[in-house]
């Protein structure tokens, strides 16, 4: 008796040297474990799993808005990673020590008017001085960056942290004069927010004394003024900044100012900070200096 030939086993349609003992749910191509993707319902091949994929615009949104606090994070970043960088370079960072690196690239108006290195007002409020300098700034700007990067686009809060960096830039050389050998430190932008913050909260009727951000505020303003080396310009500096940024940026939904208002200040704020730094490092304007 003559047996009937036994089936043809199916190939993947990839590997022809494989078994391809599954078939795509969606083409019904035989395809071995390697190339078969697993799907909401069955599997899919490579060629219709990347079909099915959305665009990379759609991507690129849907990924943009699983990221509510980008900002806050890329900032935390590069201060923790150029915190790492000067610890790796001179070890004597982590105890708070001023080293070269900071001499290098830190805030003095003697400095910066002898040399033109106009770039230590940007720098400046990216180095730290010690674990702990930069363990407290880094605590409040996680906290802060929560809830001002939600309440506004990614551009705004970007401009508000820039605002209060260089409007406590200003303070440093307008308040501090040679006081400080050399001043860094994310302080001014951080007490930018803090201040955006609590303006933000008045403006829409709360208490800002009874909740965590006026004690925090208040708290600092007091180590501001009560612990020798603390750059006293550069903390009312980036609050002040702050506080004008969020007057208008913060202003309550039911009283909205034109949306431009909200670029435009944090813009006239930077202007306005590089200005008063350029005539107070050039002509000597300093105010108890």
């Amino acid at each position: 008796m003559t047996l009937p030939p036994p089936p043809a086993l199916e190939r993947c349609y990839r590997h022809p040297d494989r078994e391809g003992g599954r078939h795509c749910t969606r083409c019904g191509k035989a395809a071995c474990a390697e190339c078969l993707v697993q799907a909401q319902v069955g599997s899919h091949c490579l060629e219709c799993a990347r079909a099915s994929r959305p665009p990379a615009t759609v991507r690129v949104r849907d990924w943009n808005a699983a990221q509510p606090t980008l900002v806050t994070y890329v900032l935390m970043t590069i201060n923790i990673g150029v915190f790492g960088l000067f610890a790796l370079a001179d070890p004597a960072t982590l105890s708070g020590r001023i080293t070269q690196l900071h001499a290098d690239y830190g805030l003095n108006r003697s400095i910066v008017h002898d040399t033109d290195e106009w770039y230590r007002l940007v720098t400046a409020g990216f180095i730290h001085f010690g674990l702990i300098h930069i363990a407290m700034n880094m605590l409040l700007l996680f906290q802060l960056g929560q809830m001002l990067e939600r309440a506004m686009t990614r551009v705004e809060y970007t401009l508000l942290y820039l605002a209060g960096l260089l409007a406590g830039a200003a303070g440093v050389v307008l308040l501090d004069g040679d006081r400080l050998t050399i001043t860094g430190g994310a302080s001014g932008a951080v007490f930018g927010l803090m201040a955006a913050a609590a303006i933000g909260l008045h403006r829409r009727g709360v208490n800002v004394f009874t909740t965590g951000i006026g004690m925090t505020l208040i708290l600092n303003l007091v180590l501001t003024f009560s612990i020798s080396g603390v750059s006293i310009g550069g903390h009312l500096g980036g609050a002040i900044g702050g506080a004008i940024c969020g007057w208008v940026m913060l202003a309550p939904h039911w009283k909205p100012p034109p949306k431009v208002a909200s670029i435009a200040t944090p813009v006239a704020v930077i202007t306005l900070a590089l200005l008063v730094s350029y005539v107070v490092i050039e002509y000597g304007a300093v105010a108890g200096g």
